[in-house]
């Protein structure tokens, strides 16, 4: 059961710094770009490539906070050493899902569908742009527990 909880740990805190990458280039790259482009642009190539970030972000968001429950459950029924970070990392990851079902399933179907004012899209670009940087924030956090929680697996030191 110790070398499960290690792994189930170790994937879990490998997936949430996948997913803070992909959030931070999220954030840094295509934010920026489509809050470059002029309304209308930027609505069209929402459209076109809507079924693309929901493809890469969706499964990417869900594995993530499914290793992280899963690695939480399994540190805290094995009474872990760690076992309370790595439950905070699956609560914040639970509240990063909980984010697109609060806020950003309905933009970003506003966006894709052009139902959004043409000139309503650059304050809503402001608002999507701190719902996302709100959940970067609590996914580095996640993964800052997580790292933790597997820094608490590490034996500890012999003296010589």
């Amino acid at each position: 059961m110790k070398l499960l909880c290690d792994v189930l740990q170790f994937l879990s805190a490998a997936s949430l710094a996948i997913f803070v990458g992909a959030m931070l280039t999220e954030g840094l790259v295509l934010v920026p770009y489509w809050r470059a482009l002029a309304p209308g642009d930027f609505l069209a190539w929402y459209a076109a490539n809507d079924r693309r970030l929901l493809g890469f972000f969706g499964p990417l968001t869900a594995v993530t906070a499914l290793l992280a429950i899963v690695a939480a459950l399994a540190a805290l029924w094995a009474g872990r050493p760690g076992r309370w970070l790595a439950l905070l990392a699956a609560v914040l990851a639970l509240v990063v899902v909980s984010t697109f079902f609060l806020y950003f399933a309905k933009a970003n179907a506003s966006f894709a569908a052009a139902t959004i004012g043409v000139g309503n899209v650059p304050a809503e670009l402001a608002r999507w742009s701190a719902w996302h940087w709100a959940r970067t924030v609590l996914s580095i956090a996640a993964l800052a527990a997580a790292l933790v929680s597997l820094w608490q697996l590490r034996p500890p030191a012999t003296s010589a």
